[in-house]
């Protein structure tokens, strides 16, 4: 039996140990929700902040309007397909793919040339407190410019009016104030550039003026290579459909009609600059054959004038007709002499240009080859350079000219050239070799006219001679006659599926958009605070976490509301409101006291707390008045004599109490005082020992005790803290009704060990709890204090103070 008692007790104390190292590791709703609540006016102040905050956001955050086109890519010409030269354009069908126009659509070169072509010199605004809005072509004046430096360039020039005919112009520029008279259309000289100013609508500028914040107008000069940087990152240019062939551009600004006149620029200069790129290669083309006609046209008419001269002078009939068949097998291989002389004169010019020019014209190069047996490998080396070419006009936009980079790209465009060289050098010796095989023959068939008489021989080379240049004349022409038409059959099949429109509101910043932000961060912010004071929160505040932070072993006596009224200084509150709700809570104190003694006799209630201001003092005080009004005597002891409050409560004398009964300097008779409530009695700590303790523990202090059995019914004593020092612990012990005190939102969490300890080590098995304090409108936010949790009836909202009815009635806010 004795040992298992002991497992048991061992039991226990593990049990113990287990709530230490485990307290408070749970998370509770409730607390939660009653800690959001109290959290309620940063919450709301967080969301006023909020909105605040979106609204000056949103005004003060320029607008961006976004313009977008559909373009479906589609190019073709019918004169190249009727006439046959579609050899030409072939290597420019991979340009015109969609990677390709893609790439040319987005590239720095075609967007410096698109915005060449808008009004974009000179950028015209004016100015706000905080926001800068952009005229663009809503501009009430107009400026010439006349750039000498370049640095000019993005300075803010003040523009100031007069009258309709004259004004100020001011600017800063190199750190030195410029500031000059002009009139409307006259020329103004300053160091960094020459100025004219026409002033197109002055009505405009004096409403802009007479506005109730004037807003001042200035203009800045545009560099063409910093505006195509600034305008490349808002220019977004996807293939849309790969199938379809379609290509969406899109284009943000601040101003709408600019981004839409951009946009449109854009599609309109990319048809152009397709129907421009293959009329340049016809045009190579032609100015080439046109060369060659003056060069074959001159040796024809020599020809002819040999042939007229030859017959007058030797008396030769039209009609000699040579009709050797080598004839005409000889005037063949002249025939492909002749193209081979023409083909290697076109290669020579080609490795010209390479040798002389450092621009190369790709695109002529291309155009010289059409139709050449040669032109499919030197073709490939050709589009192989013009797309290195490309891609270092593309890398000047971003790094200078003798960056690693562009040395890099110079590099391999060199190798190309030389790759290129070798190529036509190669073909050339080709060409040579079959030239003089060609001459061979026609050297064999040549001599058999050595045979026939002299003036026939004669007369059939130069009959000859002259048919050779009228057939390459005639060719020629025909050529000719072909790349014209094909250059005027070329039409631009590129079609705007989506015309750009100016757009009608802004794509950023969006209003939902901002507010949802700007809300959501309110939300975070107001949980993240929720959630630190959570997890800072220590405080006890229900009957709830008290048993659970013990495991039910300590008995729960019950709960004392928190008065919505100013205590009086007597701290006496239950003969001043019987009906209240505090003194129904002190009755069932005092009901849950019987179940845990119920044996006859005087009793002994000792009332101690963790740390002053926990409220046993005013516990005590009205614990023992309501016993009182049961008919009952009840005396209070004020054994906290180290820092005394008895005495303030009953508002009396404190010369005298248990200090000087304890040393015997006095009787109890005269250290006993009345209260005016009927059977409640005190005594108070009397003057402040140095020795407290020990004066406690004395015998002195169970003669005392013994003496006050035989005349009061029930003794309350209210010990010091135990928290702070041990003084109560004895009183503890002994006592019938040992409770311990905690206050709502006061106590701190680890103040409950203290009672664990007392349970547990002080072996103190009858130890209950009285939580003071307590808010009872928490309850209504989902936080249950466990009213009737313990032994007694527990009590509900039935009664109510009296002389305010202000804890029945609830504010709107509150409820």
């Amino acid at each position: 039996m004795l040992q298992e008692d002991i497992s048991k007790t061992n039991d226990n104390f593990e049990r113990y140990k287990e709530r230490i190292s485990n307290f408070s590791g749970e998370f509770e709703l409730g607390l939660f929700l009653f800690i959001a609540r109290k959290s309620l006016i940063w919450i709301i102040l967080f969301f006023g902040l909020a909105f605040a905050g979106a609204k000056l956001y949103l005004r003060y955050t320029p607008p961006v309007y976004e313009a977008s086109s559909v373009i479906q890519v589609q190019t073709s010409n019918q004169a190249n397909k009727l006439l046959n030269v579609e050899n030409l354009y072939g290597s420019a069908e991979n340009v015109n793919g969609l990677a390709e126009a893609v790439e040319l659509l987005r590239s720095k070169v075609f967007l410096k040339r698109v915005l060449s072509k808008l009004p974009l010199e000179v950028s015209y605004y004016t100015e706000g407190t905080v926001l800068n809005n952009e005229l663009y072509t809503n501009t009430p004046f107009n400026i010439e410019i006349k750039k000498k430096d370049n640095t000019i360039a993005g300075t803010k020039v003040y523009v100031d009016f007069n009258n309709n005919n004259s004004g100020i112009v001011n600017f800063v520029a190199d750190g030195k104030t410029y500031s000059e008279n002009y009139i409307s259309d006259k020329w103004l000289k300053f160091p960094q550039f020459d100025l004219k100013i026409t002033i197109t609508n002055y009505p405009n500028i004096q409403k802009q003026q007479s506005a109730v914040k004037e807003n001042a107008f200035y203009f800045t000069i545009n560099d063409t290579n910093s505006l195509v940087n600034s305008c490349y990152s808002s220019l977004t240019v996807k293939l849309l459909n790969e199938q379809a062939k379609t290509i969406a551009i899109s284009f943000k600004d601040f101003n709408p009609q600019k981004a839409a006149d951009i946009v449109t620029a854009i599609t309109a200069e990319y048809t152009s600059f397709d129907i421009e790129r293959k009329g340049e290669s016809s045009k190579s083309v032609i100015g080439f054959i046109d060369l060659q006609l003056d060069a074959v046209y001159e040796q024809l008419k020599t020809s002819e004038n040999s042939i007229q001269d030859f017959k007058k002078e030797n008396n030769v009939s039209e009609d000699i007709e040579i009709k050797n068949t080598n004839t005409s097998r000889l005037n063949g291989l002249e025939d492909q002499i002749i193209a081979l002389e023409l083909e290697e004169n076109v290669l020579k010019k080609i490795a010209n240009e390479i040798n002389t020019n450092k621009s190369i014209d790709t695109y002529s190069l291309l155009a010289m080859l059409a139709g050449m047996e040669s032109e499919a490998n030197i073709t490939k080396s050709v589009s192989e350079l013009h797309r290195m070419l490309v891609q270092k006009e593309e890398m000047l936009y971003q790094v200078t000219p003798n960056s690693e980079a562009i040395k890099a790209i110079d590099f391999q465009i060199d190798i190309q050239k030389k790759l290129l060289k070798e190529s036509i050098k190669s073909v050339r010796n080709n060409i040579g070799v079959r030239k003089d095989e060609l001459q061979k023959r026609a050297n064999e068939f040549a001599g058999t006219f050595r045979k026939l008489p002299v003036n026939e021989v004669e007369y059939a080379r130069l009959q000859r001679l002259f048919s050779i240049n009228e057939k390459y004349y005639t060719l020629l022409l025909e050529k000719r006659t072909e790349f014209s038409i094909s250059k005027a059959g070329f039409v631009s099949q590129n079609v705007v599926l989506e015309k750009a429109e100016v757009p009608s509101g802004p794509v950023s910043p969006s209003s939902k958009i901002t507010y949802i932000s700007y809300i959501l961060v309110a939300f975070l912010l107001s949980l993240l605070l929720i959630l630190f004071r959570y997890l800072s929160h220590n405080e006890i505040n229900s009957l709830n976490e008290i048993s659970k932070y013990t495991n039910a072993s300590i008995s729960i006596l019950g709960i004392v509301p928190k008065c919505k009224q100013d205590i009086p200084v007597s701290q006496l509150l239950v003969d001043k409101s019987p009906k209240s709700l505090i003194a129904e809570a002190f009755r069932s104190i005092r009901t849950n006291l019987q179940f845990i003694s119920n044996t006859p006799g005087p009793k002994i209630i000792a009332l101690t707390s963790t740390i002053s201001g926990e409220g046993k003092t005013f516990v005590a005080i009205n614990l023992a008045g309501i016993i009182a009004f049961s008919g009952k005597k009840v005396v209070i002891i004020d054994l906290d004599m180290r820092k005394p409050k008895i005495h303030i409560g009953f508002n009396a004398e404190n010369s005298k109490g248990m200090s000087t009964l304890l040393i015997e300097k006095g009787t109890i008779e005269d250290t006993v005082q009345h209260s005016s409530l009927e059977n409640l009695d005190f005594i108070t700590a009397g003057p402040i020992p140095p020795n407290p303790s020990e004066l406690i523990i004395s015998s002195k202090m169970d003669e005392i005790l013994n003496y006050l059995k035989t005349i009061y019914d029930v003794i309350i004593i209210d010990n010091p803290p135990v928290g702070l020092v041990s003084d109560g612990i004895p009183m503890i012990q002994r006592a019938d009704y040992p409770i311990y005190i905690f206050r709502a939102e006061y106590s701190k969490r680890n103040f409950i060990q203290n009672v664990d300890r007392l349970f547990n080590e002080a072996n103190i098995k009858r130890l209950s709890v009285v939580l003071n304090g307590v808010d009872i409108e928490r309850k209504s936010y989902g936080y249950n204090y466990g009213y009737g949790y313990g032994y007694g009836y527990g009590y509900g909202y039935g009664y109510y103070d009296e002389g305010s009815k202000s804890s029945v009635k609830k504010s709107f806010f509150k409820k």
